[in-house]
This record gives structure tokens, C-alpha cells and sequence, in this order.
């Protein structure tokens, strides 16, 4: 996993800690599962506590519902997490990494790094790719996020097993609908 605060890699980052609360068992639900979320998203060390638990699910609150939202509301909550966390980018080179983009305020909390560079991402890819490549599972029975670049080829389902689910609930639907006639 690279080391480097990269646009690809903050997406990617909000994203997952997005998909960690679904319709699934929530996968935060400690700070050791949130440590093993950040080091399994390339940082080499992690340390955290209950309080960077539950601020980091606050966060992960305020980014779900960009994915969700109309583009100027969308637009508004990245704005408010920008405004709110995130600072004029600098370069680091902290404990032996090479030098690096940061967009959180030195000695930000988890949190905040995670908050400032997720809206950062999300902002830089909405900008790029338009709102509505931003978006959540269509599968009723999923609430996963998903971002989508390809312009022609939209997708509406997060993975294709919730679009083969979808497509076969709806034709047993279809299916059903005809032998009641």
C-alpha cells in the first residue's frame, strides 16, 4: 500500500471508511478495528483510542451523505469538511517517510487527517468526474458507495454480485408476476 496522501488513495480511503457501516455488521467497533482500518490503508503506525473511534465515525457520517446527496448539497458538505479540517497543503517527510502531502493540520488527530484528505479526494473527483460519479449500491438490500470514472459505462450496484442479485430477484419478481396470471 503506498505511504504518500495521493488524491486515488484519499478516495479510496473515504470510500471504504464509508463502506464500513452497511447494512453488514459495522467493521469499526473498536479501536484496534480502526487501527487495523488505517494500517490496511498504508499507514505504518497507528495509534488510537475511543475518542478517535467515535470522532472517526462522525466523520465517516458526514461523508456518507455526499454520496447520497443532490451535487450542491454534496458540494456544501465537502465544502463545510474542507473549511472545517483541512489546511493549506504542505509537504512532510515525519518518521523516516518520504516526503509526502498533507492536508490536515500538523498533529491533526486521525479524524481530522481522515476528514481533510477524504473530502480533499472526493472534492478533487467530483470536481473532475462530476457529482454523479459519486454513488451508493441500487441494490435495495445494500448501502455500500462506490466512485465511478468511466463516462460511458455508468454503474449502478457497488459490485456485480448485488447486480446479478438485483437482476435475479427481478426476474423471479417478473417470473412470479406471470404464473399469478
Amino acid at each position: 500500500m503506498e505511504s504518500l496522501t495521493t488524491p486515488d488513495r484519499m478516495i479510496r480511503i473515504a470510500v471504504d471508511l464509508v463502506n464500513t457501516k452497511t447494512l453488514e455488521p459495522e467493521k469499526l467497533t473498536s479501536p484496534e478495528a480502526l487501527q487495523r482500518f488505517l494500517l490496511e490503508h498504508g499507514e505504518p503506525t497507528a495509534t488510537v483510542d475511543e475518542a478517535d473511534l467515535a470522532a472517526v465515525k462522525a466523520v465517516r457520517e458526514r461523508l456518507r451523505a455526499v454520496f447520497r446527496a443532490e451535487p450542491r448539497e454534496a458540494a456544501g458538505v465537502l465544502n463545510d469538511l474542507l473549511a472545517d479540517y483541512a489546511v493549506r497543503p504542505y509537504l512532510s517527510d515525519h518518521d523516516g517517510a518520504p516526503w509526502h502531502l498533507h492536508v490536515a493540520k500538523p498533529g491533526a488527530t486521525w479524524a481530522e487527517w481522515l476528514a481533510a484528505g477524504a473530502a480533499l479526494g472526493l472534492a478533487g473527483f467530483a470536481a473532475g468526474h462530476g457529482f454523479e460519479a459519486l454513488h451508493h449500491c441500487a441494490a435495495t438490500d445494500c448501502e455500500r458507495v462506490f466512485v465511478n470514472s468511466a463516462e460511458r459505462r455508468p454503474r449502478k450496484f457497488c459490485t456485480p454480485t448485488c447486480a446479478g442479485r438485483t437482476r435475479v430477484a427481478s426476474y423471479r419478481a417478473r417470473q412470479s408476476l406471470r404464473n399469478e396470471n
